[in-house]
């Protein structure tokens, strides 16, 4: 049932989208239906009120549809967000900058510490 209203869903917005386009802009937009096929058999007006009326239709549909999908889908044992999903198996990231080799947390590291660097006997001053 949801996948025959989610289908139906789409075909009423792409349908929606399509009768928008079509219609006469006021500011010089995307109106592309007043300037040949539909505007030759009927009036301006006539083809402005046909527009009006479907795209109504075509928008109370697209809400009844969306509230339908909404009502249908709040029964469902899903989980509502990514926050309430159990925690899964860690996966270990690794560096992209690391070539692949063998598992760094099986091997050994160093137990010894890098030598420190002597700190100068003297400050130095710069000369010009």
């Amino acid at each position: 049932m949801m996948t025959v209203l989610l289908v139906l869903h789409l075909i009423v917005t792409l349908a929606l989208i399509g009768v928008v386009l079509l219609q006469r802009s006021e500011g010089g937009g995307l109106g592309i239906g007043s300037s040949g096929g539909m505007g030759s058999f009927m009036t301006g007006r006539g083809t402005a009120n046909l527009l009006t009326r479907t795209t109504g239709v075509l928008a109370t549909l697209f809400m009844v549809l969306a509230l339908a999908m909404a009502l249908l889908g709040r029964g469902q044992s899903r989980p509502g967000s990514i926050l309430d999903l159990p925690p899964g198996p860690a996966i270990p990231s690794v560096p992209t900058s690391q070539a692949p080799g063998p598992n760094p947390s099986t091997t050994q590291q160093p137990t010894t510490t890098p030598a420190q660097p002597a700190a100068p006997a003297q400050p130095s001053v710069p000369t010009n």
